[in-house]
């Protein structure tokens, strides 16, 4: 007994060691976001002796945080959106299609996962935009590919666990097919749901490379305001930190109020 008790607060200082460290950047950011430029040259580690809010006005307004987070809001919530509505029917049809096609078109999906997006960059770019879309639909049209093997993968894992007795006794009360989906079992895959929405949107929402590929200056997403606004102030450290503060903020809010149904999903997606 003494051994395990022993081994459990071994295991939760590391816990709370590794928690620290993981913090620490967190830390960091935020507290020198409240320092003057000198503030953080003279103490980088310790709290301010003078708390200013200036940083965040000023990076409010260089940022044009209202028109790059109408930009990433905009793009983040359709691009999600839509993800979930096909990536949930595709998973749907293909588990409970038992055919040696549907199992073939999603193995297709799942290999698709361990294509990086660089392997295919100069093509995507050069196709859309030869189809004039290298613009914010475009762009949304691109997420949906990335973003469909992942949620295809969860939702088909989530639908297994789903008996097909559901779908017979809907059948027989009269419903049909799309009924049957967005009635009985698209209601089910509420966790499954929130996990696809969650990871998704934070990929989607921090998203650089491709916004930068694919966006102009006039539709830029807060990651893409961020490179240019940390090019402008990369000496001065407190009104970067500041905007990188206030571009975190909005993804912290949606995982802290949705968090519970994260690991939930997850388990009903890939271990049924």
């Amino acid at each position: 007994m003494k051994e395990k008790k022993r081994n459990k607060m071994l295991l939760q200082i590391v816990g709370i060691l590794l928690a620290l460290l993981w913090l620490s950047p967190f830390y960091l950011m935020v507290v020198n976001a409240f320092k003057t430029k000198n503030g953080i040259f003279t103490d980088v580690l310790g709290l301010p002796t003078e708390w200013t809010f200036d940083n965040f006005r000023q990076a409010f307004i260089d940022l044009d945080f209202a028109s790059s987070l109408f930009n990433s809001v905009l793009i983040s919530v359709v691009s999600v959106g839509i993800i979930i509505i096909f990536s949930s029917m595709a998973g749907y049809a293909l588990a409970r299609n038992t055919s040696k096609l549907s199992a073939g078109i999603f193995m297709i999906f799942v290999a698709a996962m361990l294509i990086p997006f660089q392997a295919v960059m100069i093509p995507l770019v050069s196709l859309f935009g030869q189809a004039d879309m290298l613009n914010r639909s475009g762009l949304i049209f691109m997420y949906l590919g990335f973003g469909s093997s992942l949620s295809i993968f969860l939702y088909h894992g989530a639908m297994t666990g789903i008996p097909k007795t559901m779908d017979e006794a809907a059948t027989i009360d009269g419903a049909n097919r799309w009924q049957l989906f967005w009635k009985i079992i698209f209601p089910m895959f509420k966790p499954i749901s929130v996990t696809v929405m969650i990871l998704n949107l934070i990929w989607i929402w921090n998203d650089f490379l491709l916004p930068s590929l694919v966006l102009s200056s006039d539709q830029a997403t807060i990651p893409l305001k961020m490179f240019f606004f940390f090019g402008q102030y990369t000496k001065q450290w407190h009104l970067a930190l500041a905007g990188l503060t206030i571009a975190i903020i909005p993804v912290i809010i949606i995982y802290f109020f949705a968090q519970k149904h994260i690991i939930k999903g997850v388990s009903e997606g890939a271990v049924k």
